[in-house]
């Protein structure tokens, strides 16, 4: 299979290229150029797959000669061996819709379910390869923990994560801050998510620096994370007791990610209905898609923190996508919303989003009546981001099969979670010793020239 910028439609890369850069040289995101979809006869051949057979499925045929299927299959049953459950996933009724629990990994967020998948593809490539790689990576609270996990302690590979102080949880920080493995550097960013993630784009834009250190990017932005994300949806499909009725997935959304790979999947030939953008008030992609302006506003801190975003990368495969696979359209859309922070979507492409998706955002009350709603009907607890997509199941009425896509588990937000409900949500036992253990991060200034310095000395 063969990849291209969205930016670049001319040029083409492997699956090699696109997984180690992450981002591509102009600035854009890697996508297929194309690829097969899966009939309704290969999907319910599916369909009694457990899932690690079903991730290979559907992951080999994105991946081409990067590695073998015996290899793939050996790599995705280790990767997934450290989950609680043994199909990585639970789906779980709650009232009139499902929850598809996705925080079962080790750092209890959906990250996981992508994140040891690459960090066991980065040991691969680097073994074989026998190269040496500085993984740079933005968080808003629960990247930084997986991406740590994943590659922690790992030969040829050292991992920087930027995380904006003071605006994650302090389990979230716990998880990330208090390893001792000698690869894992921290960097508390005086800023917000979104200035962290800028930092990271302006490090791979400068070709010097990033060649230098080799540099490798493992945000929602690298393809690999797409596609291995895209396998829970087809997997939640076969649990449901009757998927004749129309399927439809409410997804918390911040960077775009998590609902594009639901997009993809869509698109590989699941019968969805609809995928819900669940936003809470830092709603931009709930103005895109609603109203067709997808306009930078400031950023609000709330309770839930990792939505707490304005820029969601993910967005530009979509705007590629409108724009009929038109790179150079795609580019000016792209230097207006940097230049301008502004993109006004036409009813024609509006109608086309609609097509696929709908939106809603929360407030912070909507989202502790939801979390406390749920827990007092239901004696079921939901973090701050898996109730805003619940909550919005209640203001877009849709029939069939109604999937909340719960990405965290509610221990990483004690504070909103006691306020919601009165209750202490403790970590998983085997997690438990991280709240005494010693943390080790930096802070620097929102600075890039900083920053490459910092990063360049500990390489050093």
């Amino acid at each position: 299979m063969k990849y291209i910028s969205t930016r670049n439609s001319s040029k083409t890369f492997e699956f090699k290229d696109v997984f180690i850069k992450g981002l591509a040289d102009d600035g854009g995101l890697f996508i297929p150029k194309s690829f097969n979809k899966f009939s309704k006869s290969d999907i319910d051949e599916f369909k009694d797959l457990n899932y690690q057979e079903l991730a290979k499925k559907i992951i080999y045929p994105f991946i081409g000669n990067f590695m073998n299927e015996n290899d793939l299959s050996k790599i995705i049953d280790k990767s997934y061996s450290v989950f609680r459950k043994k199909n990585v996933v639970d789906l779980v009724k709650v009232g009139d819709r499902s929850v598809l629990e996705l925080f079962h990994g080790p750092t209890l967020a959906f990250k996981d379910v992508a994140m040891q998948l690459l960090g066991s593809f980065y040991e691969y490539y680097l073994n074989n390869e026998n190269k040496k790689l500085n993984i740079v990576v933005a968080t808003s609270g629960d990247t930084g923990a997986a991406a740590i996990d994943a590659i922690k302690g790992k030969k040829n590979v050292n991992i920087f994560v930027l995380h904006p102080h003071n605006r994650v949880s302090p389990v979230q920080r716990k998880l990330m801050t208090t390893g001792k493995e000698q690869n894992v550097f921290n960097i508390a960013i005086n800023g917000n998510f979104d200035d962290c993630q800028n930092l990271v784009k302006l490090m791979f834009a400068d070709k010097n620096f990033s060649q230098d250190i080799k540099m490798s990017g493992v945000n929602s932005i690298n393809w690999a994370r797409i596609i291995t994300q895209s396998v829970y949806y087809f997997y939640s499909y076969f649990l449901v007791e009757d998927n004749k009725q129309p399927i439809n997935f409410s997804v918390p959304t911040g960077n775009f990610g998590d609902v594009y790979a639901g997009y993809l999947a869509k698109k590989m030939g699941l019968p969805i209905n609809k995928l819900i953008v669940a936003t809470n008030q830092n709603d931009i992609l709930h103005r895109a898609i609603s109203k067709g302006s997808y306009e930078v506003e400031k950023v609000h801190e709330t309770i839930s923190p990792s939505m707490d975003i304005q820029i969601a990368s993910n967005f530009e495969r979509l705007i590629y996508d409108l724009n009929d696979g038109d790179d150079i359209q795609t580019a000016e859309v792209m230097k207006n919303i940097k230049e301008n922070g502004k993109y006004i979507i036409d009813q024609k492409k509006l109608n086309i989003i609609n097509n696929n998706f709908l939106s809603s955002r929360m407030s912070e009350e909507e989202v502790l009546k939801t979390i406390n709603t749920v827990y007092e009907k239901y004696s079921i607890v939901l973090d701050p981001h898996s109730a805003i997509g619940y909550g919005v199941f209640d203001k877009i009425n849709l029939n069939g099969n109604n999937i909340v896509l719960a990405t965290a588990h509610p221990c990483k937000f004690p504070d909103a979670i006691k306020k919601a409900i009165n209750l202490k949500a403790d970590l998983p036992e085997e997690l438990m010793f991280v709240l005494n253990e010693e943390e080790k991060f930096d802070i620097i200034e929102n600075d890039v020239d900083k920053v490459k310095k910092h990063i360049k000395e500990r390489i050093q």
